[in-house]
C-alpha cells in the first residue's frame, strides 16, 4: 500500500515537472504532441524543395532574358552591318570601281573587293533567272520573232555586264576570279581561268540547235575551232607563266644574311610581282574570248535557235549548282 502511494506520488511530481518544463518552453502554452512536431518537421523540407525551384525558375527566366537580349544585340548588329555593306556598294556601282570606306586598308581591295563582287554576281545571277523565265515562257508561247529578239537582246547586254564587272573585279584581286572562289564547287571542277571554255559550251549546244543548215553548221565548226586555237593559246601562256614564276622565286632559294643576298632576294620578289601583274591580262583575253564567242554564235543563228541555245546554257549551268548542292548535302558517314 505504502509502495502504491509512493508511485503515485512520484508520477504526479513527474508530471508536474514536465508540464512545468512545457509552460517554460511555450511562453505558457503547452507544446503540441511528438505526432504534431513530426508533422511540422516533414513540412519543412517540402517548403525548401519548392523555394529552390522557385529559385532555378527564376534563374532560368534571368537567363532566358539574357539570351534574348543578346539575339536582338547581334540582329542589330547585322543590320546595321548590312546597312553599311549597302552603302559601300551604292558607291562602288557609282564610281565604276571596288572601294571600301573601312579604315583597314590592308583589305580594302582585295577583301571588299572580292566581297563587293560575290554580292554583285549573286545579283546578275537573280536578274539573269528572271529573264531565262521571260524567255522560255515566250518561247513556249510561240511568241514573235520580234518579241524574241527583244528578250535574247536583254540577255546578251546582260551577259556583257558581269564580263564588264569581272574586269573591274580582277583589278582588286585577280586571285579571286580566276579560283572561281565565287562559283560553286561543281562549277569550279569545270573552271578555265575564271569562266567556262568557249569550244567546250558550243558542243554541249550540238544537239539543242538543229535542224541547222549546213552554212550554219559551217560557221559554228569555225567558230569552235577558232575558239579551241584561242584556250590552247591562253593555256599555254599561263603555263609558261607559272614556270617562268616558279623559276624566279627557286632562284632566291639559298642561305640569307648578308646584305647582298637580301638585296638579290627583293629583286626576284620584285620580278616575281611584276609577272602576276600579267595574270590580269590572261583573264582579261578569256573573258573576251567568251563574250565574242558567244556574240558570233548568236549572229550565226536564227532568232529561235539563240533563245533555245541560251535556255540551253542556263540551264546547264543551273544543273551544276543544283549538283553542287546536293553534293553538300549529302549524308555523311
Amino acid at each position: 500500500m505504502a509502495d502504491a502511494s509512493s508511485r503515485t506520488d512520484t508520477s504526479i511530481v513527474l508530471d508536474d515537472i514536465d508540464k512545468n518544463q512545457r509552460m517554460e518552453n511555450g511562453s505558457g502554452a503547452v507544446l503540441p504532441s511528438n505526432s504534431s512536431d513530426r508533422s511540422d518537421r516533414s513540412d519543412k523540407p517540402l517548403d525548401q524543395k519548392t523555394m529552390r525551384r522557385l529559385a532555378q525558375n527564376r534563374e532560368a527566366a534571368r537567363k532566358s532574358r539574357l539570351r534574348k537580349k543578346a539575339y536582338v544585340q547581334q540582329l542589330e548588329s547585322s543590320k546595321l552591318k548590312l546597312a553599311q555593306l549597302e552603302q559601300e556598294l551604292q558607291k562602288a556601282r557609282q564610281q565604276g570601281i571596288f572601294i571600301s570606306s573601312s579604315g583597314d586598308q590592308t583589305h580594302a581591295m582585295s577583301g571588299n573587293g572580292a566581297l563587293t563582287f560575290d554580292i554583285e554576281y549573286a545579283r546578275w545571277l537573280e536578274d539573269q533567272n528572271k529573264q531565262i523565265n521571260e524567255l522560255r515562257t515566250a518561247v513556249n508561247a510561240h511568241a514573235s520573232d520580234s518579241d524574241l529578239r527583244l528578250i535574247v537582246d536583254g540577255i546578251m547586254a546582260h551577259y556583257d555586264e558581269i564580263f564588264k564587272v569581272k574586269g573591274v573585279a580582277a583589278k582588286a584581286d585577280v586571285f579571286h576570279i580566276l579560283s572561281g572562289m565565287w562559283k560553286t564547287p561543281a562549277e569550279r571542277c569545270f573552271l578555265w581561268l575564271g569562266g567556262f571554255r568557249p569550244s567546250e559550251l558550243l558542243k554541249l549546244l550540238a544537239n539543242h540547235l538543229e535542224p541547222l543548215t549546213e552554212q550554219q553548221m559551217l560557221g559554228l565548226n569555225n567558230l569552235q575551232q577558232s575558239s579551241q586555237q584561242a584556250e590552247d593559246a591562253l593555256s599555254q601562256g599561263m603555263e609558261a607563266l607559272q614556270q617562268s614564276l616558279a623559276e624566279t622565286l627557286a632562284g632566291s632559294l639559298g642561305p640569307s644574311g648578308s646584305s647582298g643576298n637580301v638585296a638579290n632576294y627583293m629583286g626576284q620578289m620584285a620580278m616575281a610581282m611584276g609577272k602576276l601583274g600579267t595574270l590580269e591580262n590572261f583573264l582579261r583575253q578569256a573573258d573576251n574570248l567568251r563574250q565574242q564567242t558567244l556574240h558570233q554564235m548568236q549572229r550565226i543563228l536564227t532568232i529561235r535557235q539563240a533563245s533555245r541555245a541560251l535556255l540551253a546554257i542556263h540551264d546547264y549551268f543551273s544543273r551544276l549548282r543544283a549538283l553542287s548542292s546536293l553534293w553538300l548535302a549529302r549524308p555523311r558517314e
